[in-house]
Parts: structure tokens; C-alpha cells; sequence
């Protein structure tokens, strides 16, 4: 005897898995297309707004430990923006102070790891191909420890009576030890050791993409190898250049570890004095006006990498 199930048990065609795929088809695209900038409103968006928020309002012995902009009482919203933190920031000239030696500093490091990394990207690139991944993993591997304890390792190298000292009195090169711990030298070497690995890869990566027929044809026209270094060679891995450069002057510009590990009370670096604002001193406003102005400094690179970019993605589609 045949029976039917009930109309209750019987499931529609395709069922779930079926609108899922139809959405799929519909949206997917607009839904791959929409993560970067979902990624990027979460992130960077909402993390910066907060900021400024901070930024606008006043120093309050509360927690957290400062005011809020907007306030309802009696039936209004009141709203109190203080321009204040930002006008502290022009009158004391340690927060220009602060800002000016963090330029410089993470140039000259970022120009310090370039003179560096391109000869050992190049070293690399043209070394044997059963060779090149262990190469590579030799430039990557300090990265695998930990940052502090690495910085903390240079603390026992550059000490006076640390190895690097006791080497050169070993040498008979110095008869006393020399001071570069807690100095400016100690902050650069530091801050090259640690950078220069993001220096090496995007380098790298533009060298052995690099057409050598290119360069062969400079060299058969006459060329001097050197004019053809400069002249070929690093205009076809100035993309690399610019991209290492980014990667190494950005993040140095905020450097806090570093600078307080290894430099001493001349190395005023402006993380340094946003650490001071927020947890010493527990003024949240100032060191949220700090942090959004080194936040603008540093869009002004960023634009310019991206309009480079622009411009190499059309000079090549």
C-alpha cells in the first residue's frame, strides 16, 4: 500500500543550498568587491574616528579619562568640541621637536636600509636557484623571534662592556670602551636591524622580474656597467624601491620600542611622547591630537606611493 508523506515533511526543491548558490550568483561579486573596504571601515575607519573623537574632548579624572562631546540634559544634546589639544601642540615646541626628529630619523634609517638591502636583495636574486630559498630564509629568520627580545639582544651587544665593545679592545682598534648605547647611533642601528628585512623582499621581488635582455642590450651599446646600474637596472625596480621604503619609513616614524630601549634622553621620538601623554601623564585628548597629526604626516607618503602606483599601472597596461 503506497502512502504520501505529509506535504509538511516534503522539502522544496533545491531547499537552502539552493537560494545560498542563487546568491551567490547575484551578489558574490559586489560581496568580494565590498570586503576590502568592509575590512578597511573596521579597521582603519572606526579605530580613527575614535581617535579624533578623543581628540576634541577635555582632560577628565574619570575612566576613561576624558570628557564626552555630546551630552544629553534636559531634553538637548549639547555638544562640546575643545580645539585646545591641538592648539598645546603648536605652543610647546617639544611636540615639534618630537615630530622633526622622527622625520629624520626614519629617513635616514629607511636610506640606511636601502644601501643595505639592495645589495643583499641583489646577492639574492642572482644567487643559485637550490640556494636562493635558504638565502631567503636567512634575511626572514630574525623575524621569527621575538621583537623585544631581539632589542634586548642588541642592548647586551652595544653596551660598554658588551661584545661589540669588548671585540674592538680585543683588536687593539679602541683603548677605552665606546658609548653607543642609549645614544642616537644605538636607535639607527636598531632600527635598520629591523626594518631592513622589509627592505630585501619587495626588492627582491622587482629584480627577478627584471627583463635582462634589457640589460645586455645597454651593455653590447657600450654602456659602463655602472651607467647601466643606474640607468636600467634601478629604474626597473624603482617600484621595489619605493614599496621597501614605505614599509620601512612608516612604521619607524611611530617607533617606540626602540627609541626607549636603546636611545637615551636626546632620542625624543614622537612614540615615545605619545606613551608619556597617554599613560604617564593619562591625558588622553593631547595624545590623541598626536597621534592624528603623525597620522596625517604620514598620509602624505602614502599618497604618493599610490599615485606612483597609478601612474606604473598605466605606464605598463
Amino acid at each position: 500500500m503506497n502512502t504520501l508523506e505529509p506535504a509538511a515533511q516534503s522539502k522544496p526543491p533545491g531547499g537552502f543550498k539552493l537560494w545560498l548558490s542563487q546568491l551567490q550568483m547575484k551578489h558574490g561579486r559586489k560581496l568580494v568587491i565590498a570586503l576590502p573596504y568592509i575590512w578597511l571601515i573596521l579597521l582603519f575607519l572606526l579605530p580613527f574616528l575614535i581617535v579624533f573623537k578623543i581628540s576634541l574632548a577635555e582632560m577628565a579624572r574619570a575612566i576613561p579619562p576624558y570628557t564626552e562631546l555630546m551630552e544629553w540634559a534636559d531634553g538637548q544634546l549639547s555638544i562640546t568640541l575643545n580645539l585646545g589639544n591641538f592648539l598645546q601642540l603648536t605652543d610647546d615646541p617639544l611636540y615639534f621637536d618630537a615630530y622633526l626628529q622622527s622625520l629624520q630619523v626614519a629617513a635616514i634609517s629607511t636610506l640606511c636600509c636601502l644601501l643595505i638591502g639592495y645589495p643583499l636583495a641583489w646577492a639574492v636574486a642572482h644567487s643559485k636557484p637550490s640556494t636562493r630559498n635558504i638565502l631567503l630564509l636567512l634575511v626572514i629568520l630574525p623575524s621569527w623571534t621575538s621583537f623585544l627580545i631581539r632589542v634586548y639582544a642588541w642592548m647586551g651587544i652595544l653596551k660598554n662592556n658588551g661584545v661589540l665593545n669588548n671585540f674592538l679592545l680585543w683588536l687593539g682598534v679602541i683603548d677605552q670602551p665606546l658609548t653607543i648605547l642609549h645614544t642616537n647611533l644605538a636607535v639607527y642601528i636598531g632600527i635598520v636591524y629591523a626594518y631592513v628585512p622589509f627592505m630585501v623582499l619587495p626588492i627582491y621581488t622587482a629584480l627577478i622580474r627584471i627583463d635582462y635582455s634589457l640589460v645586455e642590450a645597454a651593455l653590447d651599446l657600450g654602456a659602463r656597467p655602472l651607467k647601466t646600474f643606474f640607468t636600467v637596472i634601478v629604474p626597473l625596480t624603482k617600484g621595489g624601491i619605493i614599496a621597501g621604503s614605505m614599509l620601512v619609513f612608516i612604521p619607524a616614524v611611530g617607533e617606540f620600542v626602540i627609541p626607549e630601549l636603546l636611545g637615551g634622553p636626546d632620542s625624543i621620538m614622537i612614540g615615545r611622547v605619545l606613551w608619556q601623554e597617554f599613560f604617564n601623564n593619562r591625558d588622553w585628548p593631547v595624545a590623541s591630537a598626536v597621534a592624528i597629526i603623525m597620522l596625517l604626516l604620514l598620509i602624505v607618503p602614502i599618497m604618493w606611493f599610490h599615485k606612483h602606483q597609478q601612474k606604473s599601472v598605466g605606464e605598463h597596461g
